[in-house]
């Protein structure tokens, strides 16, 4: 592991394997080592780079609100500090992230060979919400009192631990305790998911907004992979959203929301489909 600086903050970063270059990026208040089952699946073919976005995992906090566009451009700077940045990449994007990798795909289509939604985050109609800095401000203030009434500390990890057993259908939370107490029990982490939450409506809005004027880069091929837990009606919107990308959509079961833990096999299979092939296979 190691820490790159982009845009003014250390972001905590793990690469491993070698081959083409794939970027994991988790979903809200997640980590890297949520991506641990799916991560030797791919290397033997691919680089994989994991990264913890501002306030998440070990990565510092966030100095602004988050954009479609800055997470797009955080994604292009952390390849560029790690030297990668000659290399295009297939982006996978997990949850909210979702948005995130489209947004890259669409702003630098040189730089994707494909896009992998891991049961995305969806909004067909998101607008922008009035004054951000007021929600900036009080998702800061919130997480601050709440850091200094000691919560994270005391129910951090146990909020993880809950929140990923029901977020799964195959078990309990595989992070090691010492790592979770680390990563879980800090007002970083409570303060980066709060502040992330706060703007999750301006974000998908401004996505919105980039499918109208920023067309996907043609030849790289994108995927919708849905988690059969998500229901019918989820099931159906996620559907649709491979229909407005254009993409190839697959049903994935039995798992939850958290599908990189309970099939890792399924995300691993779809982004080694989604990009170039194996240099074993070229």
């Amino acid at each position: 592991m190691t820490f790159v600086r982009v845009g003014g903050v250390p972001h905590h970063v793990v690469v491993a394997g070698e081959g083409p270059v794939v970027v994991l990026s988790a979903g809200l208040g997640l980590g890297w080592f949520d991506w641990d089952p799916v991560v030797p699946l791919l290397t033997p073919h691919r680089t994989v780079v994991r990264f913890d976005r501002p306030g998440h995992g070990l990565s510092a906090p966030a100095t602004t609100a988050p954009t479609a566009a800055g997470e797009a451009g955080r994604i292009t700077g952390i390849l560029e500090a790690l030297g990668l940045g000659d290399r295009p990449a297939t982006v996978v994007g997990h949850s909210v992230a979702g948005f995130h990798a489209e947004a890259f795909a669409r702003l630098h289509p040189g730089r994707t060979t494909g896009v992998v939604l891991v049961d995305s985050s969806v909004e067909e109609r998101a607008a922008a919400p009035a004054a951000p800095a007021v929600r900036t401000a009080v998702a800061r203030v919130t997480g601050g009192t709440l850091g200094a009434l000691g919560v994270p500390a005391a129910l951090g990890p146990p909020v993880r631990r809950i929140a990923v057993r029901v977020s799964r259908t195959g078990g309990g939370d595989p992070a090691p305790a010492s790592l979770v107490r680390a990563v879980y029990g800090t007002t970083r982490v409570l303060r980066g998911a709060l502040l992330e939450n706060a703007h999750y409506t301006a974000v998908a809005a401004e996505l919105l907004a980039l499918r109208e004027r920023r067309p996907l880069p043609p030849g790289a091929p994108v995927t919708v992979l849905a988690a059969t837990s998500g229901g019918r009606r989820w099931t159906a919107r996620q559907r649709g959203l491979a229909l407005a990308l254009d993409a190839r959509f697959r049903e994935i079961g039995p798992s939850g929301h958290l599908m990189m833990l309970d099939r890792p096999d399924a995300v691993a299979r779809a982004v080694l489909e989604t990009g170039p092939p194996p240099r074993s296979a070229a």
